[in-house]
């Protein structure tokens, strides 16, 4: 095998056994992920501030900001949050009585469904029939919850590990970067140096656009529900829809459906569903036209059914480390994609011109080339 090939194999190889690594420890990357991804944020404040005084102290002090900010978001978020969960288990009575008295004899209506199939005694009967059953799917279903205390531990250690390793990460980040810039191959060293200061060029943009447009969203579908659909859980819902718009229309579908799940049980009629519909309607042509293209622009160079499928790619793989990773590593395979792209079109395989047509297996003479054996003929000669 030639050495070419056989680094390419040992490429290959190291390649799939970091990913079968990462994909073994996903459940306990994902605060290593969230801290690493804090410190790539906050490095160039620390650089500027490590102008005028030490290392340490610049992380310290950048750590404090940090921290600062996040209190006085809990101190904003926490009081609203509570306030709109506790409407929220109020409004459940008069949910299902709207379940009662209109959603349920609209679907019996529309899917040819029995009278009794909703009603709360014909659900009892049926269970004490199937307890057997019935007792089986719902260990199914409360085994997560049997083990919500250990789900609150792992949360918790998360909570305090994510901050320890935020600073040390920190503060040693040009430190680790520089060693892993030594152990680059000095073969490689320029393209690969320009591959990561593309990738970190295109994260960064995409990163602080998105943030960006998040929060635009949050803001713009929480006053909008709460001042113009006038619905209770208004905030609520807008925040949620702003949260997870990072997937493309993720956050536009789930922010609607809940809406109108809201204006129906909260009213239970068509002005405010219209109204809902009405600032979703605003809102999506407002995403994509002023939001995304103004502080996002084609910063990834990725199509949203592309970033769909990423998020969705890494949820399935690594759970919500993958979730963390998944726009990050489609950035990175963009620009490797780019590089590939130029390198093929200035490789001998897209650059090689066809042979010549050929007849009856020989090739077809031009006939304005010169004739053999007439050294004075010129095609270009006229009489």
């Amino acid at each position: 095998m030639r050495p070419e090939a056989l680094y390419r194999l040992q490429l290959i190889l190291l390649a799939a056994v970091i990913g079968y690594l990462l994909w073994l420890l996903a459940p306990v990357l994902t605060p290593f992920a969230l801290a690493a991804l804090l410190a790539y944020i906050a490095d160039p404040l620390a650089d500027r501030l490590q102008r005028h005084m030490s290392r340490t102290l610049a992380v310290t002090l950048v750590f404090a900001v940090f921290s600062l900010a996040l209190l006085a978001l809990l101190a904003l978020l926490v009081p609203l949050l509570e306030y709109q969960f506790t409407r929220a288990v109020a409004a459940l009575p008069a949910a299902l009585v709207w379940f009662r008295d209109s959603a349920a004899p609209w679907l019996q209506q529309h899917l040819h469904l029995a009278p009794k199939t909703f009603d709360p005694q014909h659900v009892i009967s049926l269970l004490q029939q199937h307890w057997q059953q019935a007792g089986g799917i719902a260990a199914t279903l409360l085994g997560p919850v049997t083990r919500s205390g250990l789900v609150l531990l792992e949360w918790a250690t998360d909570l305090v590990l994510v901050p320890v390793v935020f600073f040390y990460l920190l503060r040693d980040w040009d430190t680790l970067v520089a060693r892993m810039h030594e152990l680059l191959p000095r073969t490689l060293e320029p393209t690969l140096t320009r591959l990561a200061r593309e990738s970190e060029a295109v994260l960064g943009a995409f990163f602080k656009g998105q943030l960006l447009v998040m929060l635009g969203l949050g803001i713009y579908y929480a006053l909008g529900l709460s001042l113009v659909a006038q619905l209770s859980l208004g905030p609520l819902i807008g925040l949620l829809a702003g949260l997870v718009s990072f997937v493309p229309y993720l956050g536009f579908i789930t922010g609607l459906i809940v809406a109108l799940i809201a204006g129906a049980v909260q009213y239970g009629d068509w002005l405010h569903i219209v109204l809902v519909l009405v600032v979703f309607g605003v809102g999506q042509p407002l995403e994509g036209y002023v939001l995304v293209p103004r502080l996002v622009g084609n910063k990834i160079g990725l199509h949203p059914v592309a970033v769909m499928f990423a998020v969705l790619a890494g949820a399935q793989l690594f759970g919500f480390f993958g979730v963390l990773m998944a726009l990050p590593a489609a950035a990175v395979a963009v620009v490797l994609l780019r590089y590939a792209h130029e390198h093929y079109l200035a490789s001998a395989l897209y650059t090689r011109q066809e042979a010549a047509p050929h007849a009856g297996g020989k090739p077809v003479p031009d006939a304005n080339a010169p004739v053999a054996g007439k050294p004075g003929t010129d095609p270009h000669e006229t009489d």
